[in-house]
């Protein structure tokens, strides 16, 4: 079932998407039923019990009514994962081999905007780049986590676009967070599926597309991971304590802007689409950011 955080006539509530036929999608209106948040609802195993309060739901509100929120609020943490693609390590063409351990880094939550606003092109930069990915949500807390047991630790997926300044993540030897991390630069979202629609096949051969403009620039499947889901789990509980409402980005496939030649960058005015298979589509605009007078 799909889950998302949205804003209504000025109030923030939580939700389930309902499809009713001829493209036409509706919200049951969970916080006002159940109370709390999506994120609250994940810690507190409720999940089920949402979808039973969305199966018998009424006064519905139309999915256009609202303005989306990220699904997951107020996670804390967000992880991603770099260069998690066969094909992306290749499209380097350094000559390295395949890594032997994920790269892996940190976002803050005002990094991200939500589906349908746009992305933020900083003065600072105009090489804002586009990366579509699959993003996993926990729903079970836990340390060492088995790879055999780390389906069982996730509550739900959403998607990504991992907005990177790509001259600013040079702006250090040893890390890219800079890049990674002007407000509004990237986006989450529209919802989060939950994992009762997913299993192990399909976590290992999600196909993933991001188009810009209606052109394509990335297609892949998760079947192309070098560290598949289960693994990127349990490699992060390692040093992590997973929360229920952490994220953990999964890596984008090639067909980034940096690497055309010349480069494709994002200006104001280009739609970028972000589509995985099970999950839905994210939508974002550019603009350049809006800069307050002083």
């Amino acid at each position: 079932m799909k889950f998302l955080s949205f804003t209504h006539n000025g109030v923030n509530s939580w939700g389930a998407v309902l499809d009713q036929g001829d493209s036409k999608q509706v919200i049951v209106d969970l916080g006002l039923i159940m109370g709390g948040t999506l994120q609250s609802a994940i810690e507190n195993q409720q999940l089920d019990q949402a979808k039973l309060h969305a199966i018998q739901g009424s006064n519905f509100i139309s999915l256009s009514d609202v303005q989306f929120r990220a699904p997951i609020t107020n996670p804390g943490k967000i992880a991603c994962i770099g260069v998690n693609y066969k094909n992306r390590n290749a499209e380097y063409k350094d000559g390295s081999a395949d890594p032997v351990f994920p790269s892996l880094f940190m976002r803050t939550p005002d990094s991200f905007t939500v589906h349908k606003e746009p992305l933020w092109r900083p003065p600072e930069s105009d090489q804002l780049d586009y990366e579509g990915e699959i993003v996993i949500v926990i729903g079970k807390e836990g340390r060492r986590i088995a790879e055999e047991d780390a389906y069982d630790h996730i509550a739900g997926l959403t998607i990504m676009n991992e907005g990177t300044l790509r001259d600013w993540v040079r702006h250090a030897k040893f890390n890219v967070t800079q890049g990674k991390n002007f407000v509004n630069s990237g986006s989450l979202g529209p919802w989060m599926v939950s994992a009762d629609e997913f299993d192990a096949q399909k976590y290992e051969n999600m196909h993933i597309t991001t188009n810009v403009n209606g052109e394509l620039r990335q297609d892949d499947t998760t079947a192309s991971m070098m560290f598949p889901l289960k693994y990127i789990i349990s490699y992060c509980s390692k040093f992590f304590h997973l929360k229920p409402g952490d994220i953990i980005a999964t890596g984008t496939p090639n067909g980034a802007g940096a690497r055309f030649d010349p480069p494709k960058y994002l200006v104001p005015g280009d739609i970028i689409e972000v589509e995985v298979e099970g999950i839905g589509k994210l939508v974002n605009g550019v603009i350049d950011e809006p800069i307050e007078s002083k």
